[in-house]
């Protein structure tokens, strides 16, 4: 019989939401007609606005047509697509032939870390997306778990303590081969500043790292003064991936649709491009994101498309406010919240399961332990804004029975 993928068996427990939704399960099992709302997984709840829609529908209503009917489309995208995005979100920083369009910034992340070698250094950031460690343990370059110290034997931890405001401490690690930054911050909802960023631009230059830059929730960002994009930082585009996504700046959660950015001047240490490797994965392991929502994506892109969507993100952060001071009312310490659609929450001496429990038993509130980030969340829940903003102010309500 064939044997296993061996890495797989590195894998510690359960991941995080399939945990949360066993333990939600139990719950209503044990407390029939009892109401849950959710501030735990990090999907939109708005419906798509009309202009979107319609595009989608058209789209649709083309496939049943001679003319407009088509097959597979370009294996990395519809070149509109791309051109908007380096237009729209870009300025022109990027060219489109440097942007490969994807169904999303998880499954890009597997396919990145396919680039780089079993032996590879990852440092991963604690906390962070999970998805970024169990995705590096399957690709054979986390190695295998530390019971004593709850970490993965041959991953970086790269250290963001509430002390230094949750950024990367990345003057303290060693020489990484790949270096994973995440901002706005899943789970902390910190923007890092250009000063920050270009820290960690110079350090992989230092060491010829590559970063893997993931923007994902960018366009929650707001003013002028805090960077969107790593290429904002001079000399990134010798050094760093970019992964973003639809789904949160969008609602295409359901729909997939994202964009991973390999810039032309990004190299191994033996010249080559990486940028070609990344489009022979992409061949060999996607047909393509789906045409029609492709469409979608570019009618989200259009002037009257980011307007409307603009709208959608400003409901969730105003969420995110109402979430953060019902908090802070019960003396919690709180970050996030103003540049990301979480709220990163500690109380003085809990545990972040404990806490899951608590306000799950006496709110019914389903929230996210910080614990299930990395060792550094502990202590920990993590609060998604994307409730309905009715449900946000039943759940602010809901706190105050919360001890």
């Amino acid at each position: 019989m064939v044997k296993a993928n061996p890495h797989l068996k590195n894998l510690k427990g359960s991941y995080l939401f399939p945990e949360i939704e066993k333990r939600k399960r139990l719950f209503l099992e044990s407390n029939p007609g009892k109401s849950l709302i959710s501030l735990g997984i990090g999907d939109t709840t708005t419906p798509l606005p009309r202009s979107i829609v319609e595009a989608i529908s058209a789209a649709s209503e083309e496939m049943g047509q001679e003319k407009g009917y088509s097959g597979y489309g370009p294996s990395f995208g519809l070149q509109e697509l791309r051109q908007k995005i380096a237009q729209v979100i870009y300025k022109g920083v990027v060219k489109p032939d440097e942007i490969i369009i994807s169904d999303g910034c998880k499954p890009d992340i597997a396919r990145v870390l396919m680039l780089f070698n079993k032996q590879a250094k990852i440092g991963i950031q604690d906390p962070a997306y999970p998805v970024y460690v169990d995705a590096s343990v399957i690709t054979g370059q986390g190695g295998p778990f530390d019971e004593g110290k709850g970490i993965y034997s041959q991953l970086h931890y790269i250290p963001c303590p509430e002390k230094n405001g949750f950024v990367p401490d990345i003057d303290s690690c060693p020489p990484l081969d790949v270096i994973t930054i995440i901002s706005p911050n899943n789970p902390t909802g910190v923007v890092y500043t250009k000063e920050e960023l270009k820290r960690v631009v110079d350090f992989a230059k230092k060491h010829k790292s590559v970063i893997l830059f993931d923007a994902a929730y960018s366009s929650y960002i707001q003013g002028e003064s805090l960077p969107r994009s790593i290429f904002e930082i001079e000399g990134a585009k010798e050094v760093a991936i970019e992964l973003n996504s639809f789904s949160k700046m969008a609602g295409f959660s359901g729909l997939r649709l994202g964009w991973t950015v390999v810039p032309s001047e990004l190299h191994y240490e033996d010249g080559t491009a990486v940028k070609k490797d990344f489009e022979r994965i992409i061949s060999t392991c996607f047909n393509g994101a789906s045409i029609i929502t492709q469409k979608g994506g570019i009618a989200a892109l259009s002037e009257k498309g980011m307007q409307e969507l603009a709208l959608i993100r400003k409901g969730y952060l105003e969420n995110a406010a109402l979430l953060k001071k019902g908090l802070e009312s019960l003396h919690f310490h709180c970050y996030g919240g103003d540049h990301a659609p979480y709220v990163f929450a500690r109380k003085d001496g809990g545990k972040s399961w404990e806490l899951f429990d608590k306000f799950l038993n006496q709110g019914g509130l389903i929230t996210t332990p910080g614990s299930g980030f990395g060792p550094s969340g502990e202590g920990y829940l993590r609060f998604s804004a994307f409730a309905k903003h009715d449900e946000i102010i039943e759940a602010v309500s809901r706190l105050k029975s919360i001890v």
